[in-house]
């Protein structure tokens, strides 16, 4: 057998469940974690820095995750020890998280809870390149992107749903998190951990013997690999870049003894966590593995270039509305900051609510994405969305009833669909297949870097610009999605999309 062969329905259910689990911590971050941080004392314009945690860690971790797994092959395989590694720290973190005795060890847990989805969510895009064949990848990243809204919907609710359903108090005394957060992240550790193992356990990977003549048959019929050229100049280059700007971010924060204290303890939770998982990698490549990143970055495929803008304004728009929604909500539409009163607390779990509402559409509409995109291209269909979502994060300046803000979480469910399957199967066409871990990996660059810079200047733009009112943050983040959907129909996309229920023939 030299053909990839296509899988059923349940076998592609099976391989992307895990990121159900996923998606529990992930959602239980975004929604929350302003939240905690306001509890703990933060200031509005002080969130950005706080969260520069989930942007740094996906820069650094992804890539070196994605090197790794490339080249790894043991008894669970080649990503599922990332899986499983991954979600053993994430579960930690989340129960810990709700714990935190002071906002800055809230803040270095949250390196360490964003660091740990990461061991575990980039092989997760690997694993539908190593899979499943082209035809079937667009319905392999829409299911991914059916899993992350449903874990999502529930993730989200938790605390509305402790209070509301089961009378589990919202607020509690000054710097203390209430109670109905804390069981909720409790419950997503145990969730996250269980839904990762139903992938680990229900799921056979390809041997490295298999996927290379998988590869040799594709190449034969496509004849695309990568053109590569040596670029040690290009390297030695990069290396000085990231020091110097690792040495602005230190002069930037430096006269700020809380935020440098945020990063010492983000580099330190880094540094344990690197150290952990670099034990899964072979030790011959573990010294060549940031040169070899580094020479895939300059090397990377036309298509990435074309997507890295795309990717930029749409992910610093969901970076701006993750940061600021809390705030816009309480204080636009509940009209309060004090994260004692009721009102606030009140807000904060209808903000979950509305969290949990947009990935619901976003579970709804990943089926119809492939529909879309057979019926235009990936290409409109993308802009389409997009330009949803960037109408549903500028309605809320126009909404005053909080309720109806639901319908502002439709175009942004659409959007958030959009994001997390077109831009993959696109690239996913484009990529080498001895190389999609370490390009999924690098792709995630253009995905963090809009959040580092979000998070250096947009708590400056709310303050001075905005006269710290958050909700002109989720306008601009309107206008900068739409602006992102504008930008795809730049992109080289060749392939054609497959109607889906074509995918699932000859399974």
């Amino acid at each position: 057998m030299t053909r990839k062969p296509a899988l059923s329905f349940w076998q592609i259910w099976n391989m992307c469940f895990g990121f159900l689990g996923i998606q529990f911590g992930f959602a239980l971050q975004n929604a929350n974690v302003s939240r905690i941080f306001q509890t703990l004392g933060a200031e509005i314009d002080d969130l950005p820095i706080l969260w520069i945690a989930a942007p740094v860690t996906g820069l650094l971790v992804q890539p070196i995750i994605g090197y790794m797994s490339d080249r790894t092959w043991g008894k669970l395989g080649r990503r599922r020890p990332y899986f499983l590694y991954g979600a053993l720290l994430c579960t930690a973190a989340l129960l810990i998280m709700p714990n935190s005795p002071s906002l800055w060890i809230a803040a270095g847990m949250l390196w360490i809870l964003d660091a740990s989805i990461n061991i575990s969510m980039e092989p997760f895009r690997a694993f539908v390149g190593d899979m499943l064949p082209r035809r079937q990848r667009t319905l392999g990243f829409a299911m991914q992107s059916f899993f992350i809204g449903v874990g999502a919907i529930v993730a989200s609710c938790l605390p509305w749903i402790m209070t509301n359903w089961l009378d589990i108090a919202n607020t509690a005394a000054p710097g203390q998190v209430p109670e109905s957060v804390k069981y909720s992240f409790y419950i997503g550790a145990v969730v996250l951990f269980l839904a990762v193992g139903w992938t680990i356990v229900r799921t056979r990977e390809y041997s490295p013997g298999e996927l290379e003549a998988f590869a040799r048959a594709s190449q034969a019929q496509r004849g695309d690999e990568v053109q590569r050229v040596d670029s040690p100049l290009m390297a030695h280059a990069m290396a000085w870049l990231i020091a110097g700007a690792a040495l602005t971010v230190w002069i930037v924060v430096g006269e700020l003894d809380k935020q440098l204290y945020v990063l010492g303890i983000g580099g330190v939770a880094f540094g344990v966590l690197l150290f952990f998982v670099s034990s899964l990698g072979a030790r011959e490549h573990k010294q060549a593995a940031i040169y070899q990143i580094v020479d895939d970055l300059f090397n990377m495929p036309k298509v990435m270039k074309q997507l890295a803008v795309v990717q930029f304004f749409s992910w610093f728009a969901l970076f701006a509305m993750w940061i600021y929604t809390t705030s816009a909500v309480t204080g636009f539409h509940y009209g309060t900051s004090d994260t004692t009163s009721q009102a606030y607390n009140d807000g904060a779990d209808w903000v979950g609510v509305l969290f949990a509402a947009y990935n619901g559409f976003a579970a709804l509409a990943a089926f119809a994405i492939p529909l879309l995109a057979r019926m235009t291209n990936r290409k409109v269909a993308h802009l389409i969305n997009l330009s949803c979502g960037g109408l549903g994060l500028i309605s809320f300046y126009f909404i005053s009833d909080p309720d109806w803000l639901i319908l502002s979480m439709v175009g942004v469910g659409i959007a958030w669909a959009s994001i997390l399957s077109l831009p993959y199967a696109i690239l996913s066409t484009a990529l080498p297949s001895n190389k999609m871990g370490v390009y999924m990996g690098i792709f995630n660059f253009f995905i963090v870097i809009p959040q580092i810079l979000a998070a250096s200047v947009i708590g400056l733009i709310v303050k001075s610009v905005f006269d710290n009112e958050p909700i002109y943050a989720l306008i601009l983040g309107g206008v900068l999605m739409i602006c992102g959907g504008i930008a795809t129909l730049f992109v080289s996309d060749t392939e054609e999309a497959v109607e889906p229920a074509a995918e699932l023939k000859g399974a």
